[in-house]
């Protein structure tokens, strides 16, 4: 593991949370910026192995988004949805003075990505998208919807991988127990006696709700307020939430998207897979031009 420094922030936001992130320093006070944006049920750990690299030639901020990790959770559960997240996310950027930045996201993140990119146009720099698009397969979403919090507590540890493991498993087929280990390590945190998924349960409950009015065609009209912007999209080849047909899309529409598929792997890469870490590090640090 390259050895890294960051600081804790934290921020409150508009309606009162006080929300955390980290902030790994760039090699130079005017360094680019970079920001991490995890999925629905992760934290900012995610990218604890991925940030280091980055930060040889960026900053790196990372946000907990709202419920997850070391940010408040949220006791008006309706506002568990992207829009908010996407304000929770400007504001940090607010508190920070950061103007001009890319995003790498994951999921979740990269839906996020899109949406920064309609309400604050002309800011971000790149984006990589990360096993995500503006269709979402069925088969995908259903399946988060049945695992996100159907359990969250564990006696140790290796329940907790083994949990992890049983509804992660056919995204990773290639994971060993240390792998699942280390898994849990990023997805749960202590608590007393005992191993806890390390986000708020009702973070779903707005999307079993499925209460959203947001179209296909207003996910992909989203999506094309990046068209102007240097883009790499990454999918898992065995990927249940992004299709192959989407990703032919989002290359038609956008046009010059560059895209990597990462090999036995479903949703969503860890992004410390064979080759990804350089290919997302060499993408981000282009020109803006190229």
């Amino acid at each position: 593991m390259v050895e890294s420094y960051f600081r804790d922030i934290y921020f409150r936001t508009d309606d009162g949370l006080t929300l955390y992130a980290r902030d790994y320093p760039g090699p130079a006070p005017d360094s680019p910026i970079v920001l991490c944006l995890h999925g629905l049920s992760r934290n900012s750990r995610d990218f604890e192995d991925l940030a280091p690299l980055l930060q040889g030639s960026h900053r790196v901020i990372v946000p907990d988004q709202r419920g997850r990790g070391r940010s408040d959770s949220d006791p008006q559960i309706q506002r568990y949805t992207a829009q908010t997240y996407i304000l929770d996310t400007l504001r940090l950027l607010e508190e920070l003075a950061i103007n001009t930045f890319s995003i790498l996201g994951t999921s979740m993140g990269g839906l996020m990505a899109m949406g920064i990119s309609a309400v604050a146009p002309g800011r971000l720099a790149r984006v990589v998208i990360n096993d995500i698009g503006p269709v979402i397969s069925d088969r995908g979403l259903d399946r988060i919807k049945n695992s996100v919090g159907s359990k969250m507590v564990f006696p140790d540890w290796p329940a907790a991988a083994e949990h992890l493991a049983l509804v992660n498993g056919v995204a990773f087929p290639g994971y060993a127990a240390a792998d699942w280990l280390r898994f849990a390590a990023r997805a749960c945190s202590q608590q007393f006696n005992q191993v806890a998924l390390d986000y708020d349960p009702n973070i779903t409950v707005p999307l079993s709700a499925d209460t959203s009015d947001v179209s296909p065609d207003d996910l992909w009209a989203v999506f094309e307020t990046l068209r102007d912007t240097p883009l790499l999209l990454i999918r898992g080849a065995l990927s249940d939430l992004l299709d192959p047909a989407c990703v032919a899309e989002m290359q038609r529409r956008h046009g010059a998207m560059e895209f990597l598929e990462v090999p036995e792997v479903g949703h969503a890469p860890m992004l410390d897979e064979d080759g990804v870490s350089d290919a997302v590090i060499k993408f981000l640090s282009l020109p803006a031009d190229h």
